[in-house]
């Protein structure tokens, strides 16, 4: 996670907003007189659940909570970062140390792989590695998979591989802070894995972060992964993700499994969009990862194992990626990799009958009660309206509590009313808000960043011979502030290798990654217009379900009709650029269509 992700995770632009003018509630989202220009009714909206904000005024613009404070206060990107950083409690590193960390992290991914390729070798050719060789035979795995993973295999030495590093200048301490070794006291060490199959852990460029381990006896616990380090947090990481990303983009589509074993069945069968979260509960972390391939999430779980949790995380990851989350369900006792080796056809099946999340919840929470009995039809109201509640799509979600109310029995306005009266009431001062109330924002600010916004950006910058593309593109089309601070100096600057003398220094190590960030060579011009399009498209499409949410909750409460007025004036204007957007992407589908 970056630092600027740090600063935007630790803070509340309701807070900061009302630093500036008087928020009043208007449905799920706030409203005031706009603090940049004099004006007698409101067009200044707050939304907390992006984190954003819009005037629909004179501005005619909005952003995220660093454009806020910028607009506010003139200040520079770097300027509003610091100040914000200073107020929530984040060190940010000066560039110095961000090049010294850059330094050590290259030193462990080439210790990482240098591992990989040590215990792969050891697999191969080691006699010792023979009931490694028998295990993987008997679990089907083929030759194939065993390259394409690098599966390997860790002596049972107490130091082999230490040796095998140390002798290749590097030191213990780089051993230590790699996971790859234990200290016992100062300057002592020995190798973390011994005796066991070794699954390396890949990142989304295919860089080794870490590695899984299984025993090859009755020991447990039967895996274990890499200790935390600098390169390596589980619950960022997805198994398999550099060898799947391709195809997930292509398929449209994404499976996540528990295991590395369900992935490598997966893989050695055809079914390359299939990846893992290692056995832990799927994380917002990870899901933020795969947004930027698809918003099509399908989990193949065990029904013993998904649970009420696995519906309730899948309704905050529904909201994000604004598609619904699918659970193929598994023959009860049965794991992914025993499915697809006894037969593709079944597990086809079973993916494409994967049923939405929430529909999920109902079988789940529904099953062995009683729906002629009063108490249990109250602990499935429960049980399901809180899920319910934390849908964002409002089509969903009446669909949902229509579903409910016929269940049960209970008029949809009864239920309504239910869940409208449940829910929290947020003093919205400048007081503290808590816990709980902060997790969700930033569960929801870290899921609903744009990953357009970073593809736009890095095939401008790795193709210097675009750039007459990039008159289509509006500053306004970055919500985030960091993609439109390198924007505006890629515009104002003809050079490429210029625009980071342009950058405050804490954009640099962001900045680097987008000019480095791995994507297609082939027919750039084709994805940055696309890019371009869907930038658009994401534009208006937002600032138009931000307006009609704000018109809905306005004409509910009796706002006037000079509010309301006020409000539809840029109907026009957003109707028409959609409709542009929808022709021009017809005729590019048209002419894919003539070319195959």
């Amino acid at each position: 996670m970056s630092v600027i992700d740090e600063v935007k995770q630790k803070t509340d632009i309701v807070e900061i907003a009302n630093q500036y003018t008087t928020l009043t509630k208007s449905g799920r989202n706030f409203k005031a007189i706009c603090p940049f220009h004099s004006e007698k009714h409101p067009s200044f909206f707050i939304y907390p659940e992006q984190q954003s904000w819009h005037c629909f005024g004179a501005c005619n613009t909005g952003g995220d909570v660093f454009s806020l404070i910028m607009k506010k206060e003139g200040l520079e990107f770097g300027e509003a970062l610091r100040r914000i950083a200073d107020k929530v409690g984040v060190a940010l590193q000066s560039r110095t140390y961000q090049t010294a960390d850059k330094e050590k992290n290259e030193r462990l991914y080439r210790i990482n792989q240098l591992a990989t390729d040590y215990f792969h070798q050891q697999l191969v050719q080691s006699p010792s590695a023979k009931k490694a060789r028998e295990y993987i035979s008997r679990r089907g795995i083929s030759e194939k998979s065993i390259n394409a993973f690098k599966l390997g295999y860790s002596p049972n030495s107490w130091d082999s591989l230490k040796q095998y590093l140390l002798e290749r200048d590097f030191s213990d301490t780089e051993l230590i802070t790699a996971g790859l070794a234990i200290e016992t006291k100062p300057d002592t060490s020995y190798d973390r894995y011994r005796n066991r199959l070794m699954f390396p852990i890949n990142d989304f460029k295919g860089r080794t972060i870490g590695f899984g381990a299984r025993v090859l006896d009755n020991s447990i616990p039967k895996y274990t992964n890499s200790p935390e380090t600098p390169l390596f947090n589980k619950s960022s990481c997805l198994y398999g993700i550099d060898l799947a990303r391709e195809i997930i983009r292509q398929q449209d589509m994404a499976i996540i499994v528990e295991g590395y074993m369900d992935v490598i069945a997966a893989y050695d069968n055809g079914f390359g969009n299939v990846i893992a979260s290692m056995g832990t509960s799927i994380t917002d972390k990870q899901v933020k990862v795969l947004k930027q391939l698809t918003n099509n999430i399908t989990l193949a779980l065990d029904a013993d194992t998904a649970g009420e949790e696995a519906a309730l995380r899948g309704i905050i990851f529904e909201n994000a990626l604004d598609s619904e989350v699918r659970i193929a369900i598994l023959p009860s006792g049965s794991d992914p990799d025993e499915v697809i080796r006894k037969s593709k056809d079944t597990w086809q099946q079973l993916v494409m009958e994967a049923i939405p999340v929430m529909d999920y919840a109902f079988n789940r929470i529904t099953a062995g009660l009683n729906l002629n009995n009063a108490h249990d039809k109250s602990l499935i109201v429960d049980k399901l309206l809180p899920l319910i509640s934390q849908i964002n799509n409002l089509v969903r979600q009446s669909h949902y509590l229509q579903k409910l109310a016929r269940l049960v029995e209970i008029s949809f306005k009864k239920l309504e009313m239910i869940m409208e009266n449940s829910k929290p009431k947020r003093r919205f001062s400048q007081s503290k808000i808590n816990n709980k109330t902060r997790s969700i924002l930033i569960n929801q600010q870290e899921l609903l960043s744009n990953p357009i916004e970073k593809d736009c950006l890095a095939l401008l910058l790795q193709h210097p011979e675009l750039k007459a593309l990039s008159k289509d593109i509006m500053p306004e089309f970055f919500w985030n502030s960091e993609n439109r601070e390198i924007f505006n100096a890629y515009k104002s600057i003809e050079s490429i290798s210029s625009i980071k003398e342009k950058l405050d220094d804490s954009i640099w190590e962001y900045f680097d990654n987008l000019k480095t960030n791995e994507i297609p060579t082939d027919r750039s011009e084709e994805r940055l217009s696309d890019c371009i399009l869907r930038l658009r498209n994401d534009y208006w499409l937002r600032l138009a379900r931000k307006r009609e949410a704000i018109l809905a909750s306005e004409a509910e409460s009796g706002g006037s009709a000079a509010e309301l007025k006020n409000l539809g004036d840029q109907d026009l204007e957003i109707s028409s650029q959609l409709r542009d957007i929808h022709i021009q992407r017809s005729r590019v589908s048209q002419k894919q269509r003539k070319n195959i």
